[in-house]
């Protein structure tokens, strides 16, 4: 408890900023950055003040990828909504496949290859308009449609080879990637079981 009593204040201050009223979200963030900087800074001590440039520097470049990507995503959006994609997707498997179970099958798949080569923000605006139509007609949950949605997203981001997660854990530990994929293999394993479980067991009780 002493060693994390100062990242303890964190979820406090967005909680207070958030329900009290005194913050708005972006306002919250920023008192969150301010926070952490002075805390690295003065009580860790993990940085100095001439490392500031090249964090934002890097930060602004992580940033710039991912609104790249989102703007990609929602101009793809668009275009799926004013093609009618989803509706035609919607008649073809109404045609194609009949039992729920088969569905369900075709949507782990389909949304494990998203969760390879896709960020979550960005599947959720692409993916959610196909996939949402299509759960209601086969009569799945909303509630579980979005849970089956980020459990194989969070299992994709570790399927190799293309995992965004293994990439990430490459560059951070500066390891090969045969020595990540050989490391995370066994969890693959555990989340795909509970990916299926997670799918598959709650059809029985509605």
């Amino acid at each position: 408890m002493s060693v994390a009593k100062w990242e303890i204040v964190i979820p406090i201050l967005i909680v207070f900023g958030l329900f009290s009223g005194f913050a708005t979200l972006v306002e919250c963030a920023a008192l969150l950055v301010v926070y952490v900087l002075f805390i690295e800074l003065y009580i860790y001590k993990d940085i100095n003040l001439k490392d500031i440039p090249k964090i934002v520097i890097d930060c602004a470049t992580l940033v710039g990828g991912v609104l790249i990507i989102l703007g990609f995503a929602m101009g793809f959006t668009g275009y799926l909504v004013d093609a009618e994609i989803p509706l035609k997707i919607l008649h073809f498997t109404q045609q194609s496949i009949e039992s729920k179970l088969i569905f369900l099958l075709a949507l782990n798949i389909l949304l494990l290859i998203a969760g390879c080569i896709m960020d979550v923000f960005s599947a959720i605006i692409v993916i959610v308009p196909l996939i949402a139509p299509l759960a209601a007609h086969f009569g799945i949950d909303p509630i579980h449609l979005a849970i089956i949605f980020i459990a194989n997203l969070e299992l994709g981001y570790i399927t190799p080879p293309v995992g965004m997660n293994l990439f990430l854990s490459s560059y951070r530990f500066n390891k090969d990637m045969p020595t990540v994929y050989k490391a995370t293999m066994p969890y693959f394993f555990i989340r795909l079981i509970g990916v299926l479980i997670i799918t598959y067991i709650p059809l029985f009780f509605y």
